[in-house]
Parts: structure tokens; C-alpha cells; sequence
């Protein structure tokens, strides 16, 4: 019977130590779980003809990237309130924080072309690179579009998911994102970790 009750304990212990304090993967994300590395994205070439890459942004303390593309109506609602994320927390050089979209998508709709005229279009004060490889997508398990991801000093994944708790944005009454980025900055725990994001589905290949 000791032995037994002994060979249990060691079981449950094992257990424990096997299981990631945060969960693994994400509540909704099926490949990344909060505390992982971000991936790293590299010279993706951007609306303004140059190449991005994460490295790029080795001065911020945080950087918000958003999968998101041209010809989904939800991401096409959000763009006005990413604009003014990015005036309020990336408006300069200076800035802890960097805010790069991303579009993965291959439609005729979505090809870096058309990315150039929404840019214009819109007057988008963000980088908008893209990836027709998909890669990118793929390794934080973007699902659709659009999705945030907040990434800490340490180029860790603090928060996934969506901006705020509603599509329309007179309606939203929590800003997920906000929350996140500002307690990156500070140092401190996101309360909010994951929601669902909400948006069209990422057209993979």
C-alpha cells in the first residue's frame, strides 16, 4: 500500500511538472501558447517597397503585429482603429511601441499591389508588409483576419487574439489590446492573456 500511495505521488508530481503553467497551445490558438518566443518574421517586403523584419525592431519594448489582409469586411473595420492605435502608441521614432500588419493571403484581392493602394487609400501609418509564403500565418496559428499579437521586450508572446470585444466599434467597451501593450510596457502581468479573435478566414494555400 506505501508503495503504492508512493508510485502515485510520483505520477501526480511528474504530471504537474510536465504540464506549461500557461497551457500548451493557446485556449484558442492551436500552435502558440502565451509565454513562447514570437516568431520571427524577415525580409518581408512592405507597401513602401522595403524589407521588414522583426530584428528590425530591437529598440521597442513592444511590438503589436496583425495578420490581417485587404478584403475582409472585419479587418476593413478595424483599419481606422489600428490607425489610431499606431498614432497613439507608435507616432514617432522614439516610440517603446511598433505596430506591423501582415497579409498572408493570395487572392487577386490581396496581392502586395492591391496591399499599395489600400495603404494609400486609407493613409495607413503602419508598416503592411506581406508574406506570400504563408509562413508567417502558419507559425502563430492565425486563423483569421484580423488577429493581434502583443510581444513583449523579451520577444515573448504576452497576449493573442482580438482587438476588443466588439466588431463595431461604437459598441466596444473593452480594448484587449490596450490593456496588453500597456502592461508590457510597465512590466507587468496582461490580465487578459487570449480571447477569440474575430474576423474572415486566413485563405491559406
Amino acid at each position: 500500500m506505501v508503495r503504492l500511495v508512493a508510485f502515485a505521488l510520483v505520477v501526480a508530481v511528474s504530471a504537474l511538472a510536465c504540464t506549461p503553467a500557461e497551457g500548451r497551445p493557446g485556449k484558442y490558438n492551436k500552435v502558440l501558447a502565451i509565454g513562447d518566443e514570437a516568431p520571427a518574421w524577415a525580409s518581408l517586403e512592405g507597401v513602401d517597397g522595403k524589407k521588414h523584419s522583426l530584428s528590425d525592431l530591437k529598440d521597442k519594448d513592444v511590438v503589436v503585429l496583425v495578420v490581417t489582409c485587404n478584403h475582409c469586411p472585419v479587418a476593413v473595420a478595424y483599419e481606422d482603429r489600428i490607425i489610431a492605435l499606431t498614432k497613439k502608441y507608435a507616432s514617432d521614432k522614439d516610440s517603446k511601441v511598433a505596430v506591423v500588419a501582415v497579409n498572408v493571403n493570395n487572392s487577386a484581392a490581396d496581392k502586395l499591389d492591391k496591399m499599395v493602394e489600400r495603404s494609400k487609400n486609407k493613409g495607413f501609418n503602419f508598416p503592411y508588409i506581406y508574406d506570400p509564403s504563408q509562413k508567417i500565418g502558419r507559425a502563430y496559428g492565425a486563423t483569421v483576419t484580423p488577429e493581434f499579437y502583443v510581444i513583449d521586450k523579451s520577444r515573448k508572446i504576452v497576449y493573442m487574439g482580438a482587438m476588443d470585444n466588439d466588431t463595431r466599434a461604437a459598441k466596444a467597451t473593452t480594448n484587449y489590446l490596450e490593456s496588453a501593450i500597456n502592461a508590457a510596457l510597465k512590466g507587468e502581468t496582461v490580465a487578459a492573456k487570449e480571447t477569440r479573435a474575430r474576423g474572415c478566414s486566413v485563405k491559406y494555400d
